[in-house]
């Protein structure tokens, strides 16, 4: 199963790259600013989830929302999942979550501009769970209808939602369902009105881009971040990971801000947030959908989404970036997390590499026996200064949030870490995961 051998070459392409471009933040559109997309598509199912439970108390408010859209009600529908007399939604929905740039001050939010976010969540409607699946904005793509090669990310200008969607299912071979269109400006203003994120920061994040405007100033510790703080805790790339440490951070946020989604404190502020979203999303959900989607949402387990991005390697040509996915590891994805092809693998049956910082050799080493006494091949180990998170890293597409859990679950000193998938390989040489431990002592 051991893949991927030369991505540390490709690694430091990226890196080598991206400097010699000027892909810096103050002076390109912000790819991940907007990633902040999947966190409101998981609150907006978290606020379903409470309309369906407190519909009398909000009820007014949905009234109003549905009436500022032109629909005409004449008495409040009963919302309650087991009284549905509709269809119910097919097993698997996939929903497009779109996330759209800005062309400045006084222009139309939705209109000519470029979508800086993409991410497809596969909702299992029976099964009650979900996985995510993010496509890179430099994707080298087909446009449909004749627009020729491009970056994905120029489906949406070139003719709205319609061909973002068809590009997406002639180049995946998958049907979209429904699609949710966010501006960065809610997103921001959504975390202010849940009263903020709360979350660890665990390195020294400093970083000034005056023509940008941008001054991020974070030492490590624990903060309540604010819609502009967590742009910024977002946007930070200048360490020894770049964009790859920024993926960690995204999901690390992800789960910090569904916790505090679900926290009596935010539900509390849930008309302001139905405020916010529907002055900044647009969707073709209609009220029933949204609670049936609420229905199965209030049984899925958030931790164990599978959240992936699309693999691949960086490609320039000329001035131009692209992303070039790679077509048999993006059919495997496709195969498992959309179509849930079951992957026939035992637990154990993956190898694992071992990465750590320097006062932790004796902790690593005792992690390393009780893999191989639970019969995993523990392939690579080894003291580095590029370890900058206590997590497990999994780089083959083959391997499962289950698969993942099942070693937690055995070995209670990784049983806290964070699991993400990396399209790009950063530790290790032919190792299907990498567990890496950080000394939180260790001086930055």
């Amino acid at each position: 199963m051991a893949e991927l051998k030369d991505k540390e070459e490709q690694y430091n392409n990226i890196l080598d790259y991206k400097e010699k471009s000027g892909d810096n933040d103050g002076k390109v559109r912000i790819t991940l600013r907007v990633i902040f997309i999947t966190f409101f598509a998981v609150a907006i199912t978290a606020f379903s989830m409470y309309l369906i439970t407190n519909y009398n108390e909000i009820s007014a408010l949905i009234d109003n929302f549905k009436n500022n859209k032109g629909v005409k009600t004449s008495s409040k529908p009963d919302l309650t999942p087991a009284k549905f007399n509709f269809k119910m939604l097919s097993k698997y929905q996939n929903v497009l979550v779109l996330g759209v740039d800005s062309n400045g001050p006084n222009t139309m939010p939705y209109s000519g501009v470029r979508s800086d976010t993409m991410i497809i969540l596969n909702i299992d409607m029976h099964g009650k769970s979900v996985n995510a699946i993010s496509i890179p904005r430099d994707s080298k793509v087909y446009i449909s209808d004749g627009h020729g090669v491009q970056k994905i990310n120029a489906a949406y200008a070139l003719g709205g939602i319609e061909l973002t969607k068809k590009t997406i299912e002639e180049t995946l071979g998958i049907k979209i369902h429904n699609y949710i269109i966010v501006n960065a400006e809610g997103v921001r203003q959504l975390i202010d009105a849940i009263g903020g994120v709360p979350i660890h920061i665990d390195q020294n994040m400093k970083y000034d881009d005056y023509s940008a405007k941008l001054h991020i100033n974070f030492t490590k510790g624990d903060y309540v971040l604010s819609g502009a703080q967590a742009e910024e805790y977002l946007r930070f790339r200048k360490d020894y990971l770049g964009d790859i440490g920024r993926v960690h951070r995204q999901q690390k946020f992800i789960k910090a801000l569904i916790e505090q989604v679900k926290s009596p404190e935010a539900l509390k502020k849930i008309p302001e947030a139905l405020k916010i979203a529907s002055l900044y999303t647009r969707t073709d959900l209609n009220l029933y959908q949204m609670s049936q989607y609420a229905a199965a949402a209030r049984d899925i387990d958030l931790n164990k989404v599978e959240f992936v991005m699309l693999p691949g390697a960086p490609n320039k040509k000329g001035i131009v970036s692209y992303w070039i996915l790679d077509p048999e590891k993006t059919q495997q994805i496709i195969n498992r997390l959309i179509y849930r092809q079951k992957i026939n693998l035992a637990y154990n049956d993956i190898s694992v590499g071992i990465m750590y910082s320097r006062a932790k050799e004796l902790e690593a080493m005792a992690i390393r026996e009780e893999l191989r006494t639970l019969g995993y091949d523990v392939d690579c180990m080894g003291r580095s200064t590029k370890v900058t998170n206590s997590e497990i890293i999994g780089y083959n597409t083959s391997v499962t949030n289950d698969m993942i859990k099942a070693m937690q679950k055995k070995i209670p000193a990784i049983s806290r870490f964070h699991y993400t998938h990396n399209p790009v390989r950063v530790h290790c040489d032919t190792s299907d995961v990498v567990i890496t431990i950080k000394d939180d002592e260790e001086k930055e």
